[in-house]
């Protein structure tokens, strides 16, 4: 559907498997608010990412059952139907300063009907915590792993587990981090085998990876 600003794509979960998501960054909240609107009125469910307050209040005034998830960014209304997928998705973080990431890709699969199990603060500085939770993690079917600093903790993972691990940089760190460029880069040459690398910050982008691998498992053979 075309509107002043924007070209609707309400078609896209009849290609992609899931609706388009309103990425909020750049748009002013009314034209997020009517997106919404166009979404909901084609009966599909709502994802917005990168949103602030503004954006919130804006949709809510029309949708009143929308949800604001702050520590993501993220407005929801609604949610897909879960998937037949018996396994979760893990998502780990190495710190508490990395949780706005993580959040967003944990509200992003369950905005997609995923099942989510949150490991938190499990990061390399305290190696030990990772291994309290380990049996947990090895239950998941796919690993999504939240680092900022060196970016270590992908690598360690990938060592413990037998499962895909989408490893996403945070911007986390002091001044050699550069902004996440010197975890993405150690998540880049990392020698675990199965490390897939997102852009830094890119939580909906590894959410989206992991529920397009769940979804071969589900598809009839």
């Amino acid at each position: 559907m075309n509107l002043e600003f924007a070209r609707v794509d309400t078609a896209r979960s009849e290609r992609c498997g899931r609706p388009e998501t309103i990425f909020c960054e750049g748009k002013l909240p009314d034209e997020v608010a009517e997106v919404a609107r166009v979404l909901r009125e084609a009966g599909q469910s709502v994802l917005a990412t990168r949103a602030d307050r503004a954006h919130f209040d804006a949709v809510a005034a029309k949708f009143p059952e929308a949800v604001w998830h702050g520590r993501a960014r993220c407005i929801t209304i609604g949610r897909a139907e879960p998937g037949m997928c018996r396994f979760p998705v893990g998502v780990i973080c190495a710190g508490t300063a990395d949780l706005s990431v993580a959040d967003e890709a944990a509200v992003t699969l369950e905005a997609f009907g995923r099942s989510v199990a949150r490991f938190t603060d499990v990061g390399v500085a305290g190696i030990h915590r990772l291994m309290d939770v380990l049996e947990p993690i090895r239950a998941c079917g796919v690993l999504v792993v939240v680092a900022g600093m060196e970016g270590a903790l992908p690598s360690v993972v990938a060592g413990l587990v037998n499962r895909p691990v989408i490893a996403v940089p945070t911007s986390v760190g002091y001044g050699a981090n550069l902004g996440g460029i010197a975890a993405l880069l150690g998540m880049l040459t990392s020698c675990g085998s199965r490390v897939t690398v997102v852009n830094i910050d890119n939580g909906f982008g590894a959410a989206c990876a992991a529920d397009a691998i769940l979804r071969l498992v589900e598809e009839p053979q």
